[in-house]
């Protein structure tokens, strides 16, 4: 064990309580309100582990010297990174976001329920679901902008958008366990282990699609009472368009916004071929503007900047991490599969499991179900929460999600997902 690697472990652990803390920053910013921007800056839960990473950087160059710096930076893989900002951007864009959320509101009004309360459960249930097919980076983008109206808004007691959040986080978590491709931490494994799509449906998928349909259906009914009525054209409206003034979107432009997602989804693993693929998307965008909403790049940025900071700083914690998965039973495996992605990128986790020499099916079986299950927990538990994050803040008092309110959150339905899991 090198210096280096205590130094990494270090600030890793400095930057998970500068998570937690996070919502601290803006008491600070009141307080000091000379340095406002940079506490407001530090506050932001995005840019945490970018921040801590770049620390790390330095002191590998003070340490090491600055070429063995940058070869570890460049030894890092980013494609995750630079995949989940790319659909962010496109699977938010107006053409498709009205498309899912016209196709959510006619299917809301034929259910023998509220049409808002309808639409609330399949925002928390149909859209995690259908991450096994659009993966989950772009199932919590298109579930978060079709929720914000409905439950993030001023009016609704704190305690339930966070009861909802923790839902949403952990509903897309599992949602994307019906393929073998769509969920990060299965797609860490599935080639290693020989796992396909047919494997994934019938060990994990179907348990998975009863655990999202409880835990949307038990925060539905308690969101019920609060949920207004709201008009078609106000669930359908982009942030910062003007819907009075934005003319209806030609079934050609939806078209060939959603052949554009569906090119990322196809290509997610190749980042050349998704990121030459984003730059035609923004050539459509500007030659048929006034079909548009603004872009949500700077939201899709700082989501990228924190998986990338999440990347570099993760990258030094295999000494210590590899040795606890690899000493765990089965079952014991499990429960510490779902504590560990409270605090690491459940990604990671399985990767380290994937370098595991003879591990038993049933272990295989146990570290996956224990990653995903725990994938809610907190903001770096999975890849798409920050971006859930960065969408839905504004909805919460002084516009920050608050570590510890999610956490608590994502208890209950955390506990529903892990017990299909282990006794179905």
């Amino acid at each position: 064990m090198h210096n280096i690697e205590l130094i990494g472990a270090s600030l890793f652990a400095l930057a998970l309580l500068h998570t937690f803390a996070a919502k601290s920053f803006g008491t600070l910013a009141r307080r000091h309100p000379r340095h406002a921007g940079l506490f407001h800056l530090l506050g932001e839960v995005e840019v945490v582990f970018g921040f801590w990473a770049f620390v790390l950087i330095l002191v590998m160059a003070l340490a090491n010297g600055g070429q063995s710096a940058i070869a570890y930076v460049e030894s890092r893989h980013y494609t995750e990174p630079l995949f989940v900002f790319t659909v962010m951007v496109v699977a938010a864009s107006r053409p498709v976001l009205d498309a899912v959320q016209r196709l959510l509101l006619a299917l809301s009004r034929k259910l023998p329920l509220r049409t808002e309360v309808a639409l609330a459960w399949f925002g928390l249930a149909l859209v995690p679901l259908t991450g096994s097919l659009i993966t989950e980076p772009a199932a919590m983008t298109l579930a978060a902008m079709t929720l914000a109206p409905l439950i993030f808004r001023a009016g609704m007691p704190e305690w339930l958008k966070y009861g909802a959040l923790g839902v949403l986080f952990v509903n897309v978590s599992i949602g994307g366990t019906l393929t073998s491709y769509a969920a990060p931490p299965v797609l860490m494994v599935a080639g290693t282990w020989g796992w396909d799509s047919a494997f994934m449906a019938s060990h994990f998928g179907w348990k998975a699609a009863l655990a999202v349909v409880v835990n949307a259906t038990v925060v539905s009914f308690m969101l019920a009472p609060h949920l207004r009525p709201i008009a078609a054209n106000e669930i359908q409206a982009t942030p910062g368009a003007d819907a009075a003034d934005t003319p209806k979107v030609p079934l050609a432009v939806t078209v060939i916004h959603l052949a554009f997602l569906a090119g990322l989804v196809v290509f997610s693993h190749h980042p050349v071929l998704f990121l030459g693929l984003f730059m035609l998307f923004l050539g459509f965008t500007s030659a048929y503007e006034r079909y548009q909403s603004p872009l949500i790049i700077k939201e899709a940025l700082l989501v990228g900047f924190f998986l990338a900071g999440l990347v570099v700083l993760g990258g030094m914690q295999q000494w210590w991490l590899q040795p606890i998965v690899e000493s765990l039973s089965p079952l014991a495996l499990f429960f510490g599969a779902t504590a560990l992605t409270a605090i690491t990128d459940n990604a990671a986790l399985t990767y380290l499991g994937s370098l595991i020499n003879g591990i038993t099916p049933q272990a295989q079986y146990m570290l996956v179900a224990g990653a995903v299950s725990g994938g809610g927990l907190t903001v770096i538990a999975n890849a798409p929460n920050p971006a859930g994050v960065a969408l839905l803040r504004r909805g919460f008092n002084d516009e920050s999600v608050g570590m510890m309110g999610l956490l608590l959150g994502a208890l209950g339905p955390t506990v529903v997902a892990a017990a299909a899991f282990l006794l179905l």
